[in-house]
């Protein structure tokens, strides 16, 4: 990994985002791909889908809708290991989606009327599981059990088509929908998916969502991006990134196997330390290296290593690590130091924190309850994680009789008047006229 040297920097607010790690090319070229794919998709529907499954995944005869009676045909032939492994993180995810739900709440004024607050859930939501390179049954669990907890009565879920599985989806995600009891499911993938979801695609029966969420590439990030406004989405969640602060109390091998762990989902992966120690990037550096030499996918973890938007980033003080990493504001910001409840003040910005040596982001990525559906590039700043409140929208109700609304009437009238929109008055004050006819009170 290159170091980012900045001791003797004067590291501001202002500045701090131009010494942080990122992908710095392609995004106009991505943006236009993306537009021409979700176009072809709203104009062409199901031949469009076809074709991109041919072009991007190389599955020649796919069948976009996929039947229930394969869902239930992958579900039978789940390991019972891996069955134990997702019943262990819906059971999690669950608990900690259902104990995030927010309350209703409800105003009382003293001089009457109410305003109250009530969370309802969409009609509808699609959920985007990635293939490519990796397999993500835990998506699965992670997208479906925040829109279940929600409330959501109609889930669908696609995934790309998968040469190696005969033109199928990857017979674990289907099984882990089969456990969650979603039985609409369409083998589609990329931009063109996004596009499905939004849009709708009638001569397979697919009706449009209203919200749409999931992990993905750039592709897929930049086209919930360009969709956001026809349904709603989670966030812009694209190629995976982590952040790790950490001083010299940090133990290097754990530090090193977190980096990596990250590193192997893509060559586009993003991967930081942010230090005040050059013992310890030192360390880490050699225990990198060893372990990329003995990992699986070395090949790709060492491209994401290596990127422009990875690095070893050394600084001169702990305030100097604080602004770097809300400058970086990570999908996964993991904190190695000595004592990690005085750090947590000093961050803003992150998708999820992990705190402490035995708190990996693997153990999130999996069956931590916490989940792993969170912004990227930079989105933590405005951005949440998935959760229920993906799923639903807050509205309020507001209930005022004739008494109560005497005591705002002057207020209403006078702003209304300051504003030059008198009508807004004259509707108030239609309703204490003698000659307007009133309605009978039940």
């Amino acid at each position: 990994m290159r170091l980012v040297d900045l001791r003797g920097m004067n590291i501001t607010r202002s500045s701090a985002p131009s010494f942080v790690p990122r992908v710095s090319v392609g995004v106009s070229e991505v943006e236009a791909v993306v537009s021409g794919l979700l176009a072809e998709v709203k104009r062409e529907g199901s031949a469009a889908l076809i074709r991109q499954a041919k072009d991007f995944d190389g599955v020649t005869d796919v069948q976009l809708s996929v039947s229930e009676k394969d869902i239930r045909a992958a579900a039978k032939k789940l390991d019972r290991g891996t069955k134990n492994a997702l019943l262990e993180s819906i059971r999690r995810v669950r608990a900690a989606s259902e104990d995030s739900l927010p309350a209703a709440s409800r105003t009382e004024y003293h001089t009457g009327g109410s305003v109250a607050t009530r969370y309802v859930p969409v009609d509808r939501a699609g959920v985007y599981i990635p293939g490519g390179k990796a397999v993500y049954p835990s998506s699965v669990v992670m997208n479906v059990v925040a829109a279940q907890a929600a409330g959501v009565k109609d889930i669908v879920l696609v995934s790309p088509a998968q040469d190696q599985c005969e033109g199928q989806i990857h017979p674990s995600i289907l099984a882990a929908a089969d456990l969650l009891g979603v039985t609409e499911v369409y083998a589609m993938g990329g931009a063109g998916a996004i596009a499905a979801l939004a849009y709708g695609v009638a001569e397979i029966g697919l009706e449009p969502v209203d919200v749409i969420t999931g992990p993905g590439n750039q592709y897929v990030a930049e086209a919930k991006r360009q969709v956001k406004g026809i349904v709603g989405i989670d966030s812009e969640a694209g190629p995976t990134e982590i952040g790790i602060i950490a001083d010299d109390t940090a133990h290097p091998e754990f530090v090193a196997a977190d980096l990596l762990s990250q590193a192997e989902h893509d060559e586009l992966a993003s991967v930081v330390l942010i230090t005040t120690s050059h013992e310890l990037a030192s360390r880490v550096e050699h225990a990198l290296t060893r372990r990329l030499s003995a990992t699986k996918h070395h090949e790709r973890a060492g491209v994401a290593l290596m990127g422009e938007q990875s690095g070893v980033i050394l600084v001169d003080s702990l305030e100097h690590l604080y602004l770097m990493a809300n400058a970086y504001a990570p999908e996964h910001l993991s904190v190695m130091m000595e004592n990690p409840e005085d750090v947590l003040p000093h961050i803003r910005h992150a998708g999820a924190i992990f705190i402490g040596p035995y708190t990996p982001v693997s153990a999130g990525d999996y069956a931590a309850g916490s989940n792993h559906v969170l912004p990227t590039d930079g989105s933590a700043r405005f951005s949440s994680g998935l959760s229920p409140l993906s799923f639903l929208r807050s509205q309020q109700v507001i209930d005022y009789d004739k008494a109560a609304l005497a005591q705002i009437r002057d207020a209403v009238v006078t702003l209304a008047n300051a504003e030059d929109l008198p009508a807004h008055g004259e509707a108030i004050e239609a309703r204490f006229s003698d000659t307007t006819e009133q309605p009978t009170e039940a």
